[in-house]
């Protein structure tokens, strides 16, 4: 997929924003932190994990009932360059006119 149609929805941007900030998440948190629904949120997260930018540790590392955990791949090329992006963003939105 095209980097651009990643960035493209406001939601991924805010997912990507607040993964950047922790190592983890779980989902469910995640879902309230950009104010989002659970099937809303879990379309976006399929989005991302098919491109390799984020990565689904719940089936190998926790599972307590239905706890399911997302980080950012921060090898992941793609990955560096959205955030890059989305802090040039951020940047560009601060500057007055």
């Amino acid at each position: 997929m095209d980097l651009r149609k990643v960035l493209a929805s406001t939601l991924r941007q805010n997912i990507l924003k607040e993964l950047s900030k922790t190592r983890e998440i779980r989902v469910m948190k995640l879902v309230d932190a950009v104010g989002s629904t659970y099937n809303e949120l879990n379309r976006n997260l399929e989005i991302l994990e098919k491109e390799g930018i984020i990565t689904d540790d719940y089936c190998l590392k926790v599972r307590h009932g239905k706890v399911r955990v997302i980080q950012l791949n921060r090898d992941n090329p793609k990955t560096k360059i959205l955030l890059q992006a989305l802090k040039t963003l951020d940047n560009e939105n601060n500057i007055p006119n």
